[in-house]
């Protein structure tokens, strides 16, 4: 394991298969952990801390619509979905139910406006 200050040579020891903890984004999304509102806590980082995994609020008029729409909508990836319980990986015709719990991909500085999109209801189409 390494101890590591810059998050660029934190990625090349991730791709030699040396666990590192990169400090400064490790401390950077502690903080933002404690900052921002539930919503918007990141469940994983990379080690460069650019790209944040996180659960997805979304509008209750987000049920019954694709995951591509929820993409373009938000601008980030749906990684997977907690359905029942279980994971899901999602395809562009996996329909959101009412119950699920939707993990996305973003640009950490991305974040934000990510869930804001998520919590506004859909547009009719």
């Amino acid at each position: 394991m390494a101890r590591i200050y810059d998050a660029r040579r934190a990625e090349v020891y991730e791709r030699l298969g040396i666990p590192t903890v990169a400090t400064v984004p490790w401390s950077t999304d502690r903080l933002m952990r404690m900052l921002v509102a539930d919503g918007a806590k990141s469940a994983w980082r990379d080690p460069s801390g650019t790209v944040a995994v996180l659960p997805l609020p979304v509008h209750e008029g987000w049920a019954g619509r694709p995951v591509a729409e929820l993409e373009q909508a938000t601008g980030a990836r749906v990684a997977f979905v907690l359905r029942f319980g279980s994971g899901v990986l999602p395809d562009a015709r996996t329909v959101i139910q009412a119950e699920d719990t939707i993990y996305v991909a973003a640009v950490s500085g991305t974040v934000s406006d990510v869930t804001t999109a998520a919590a506004r209801e859909p547009e009719l189409s």
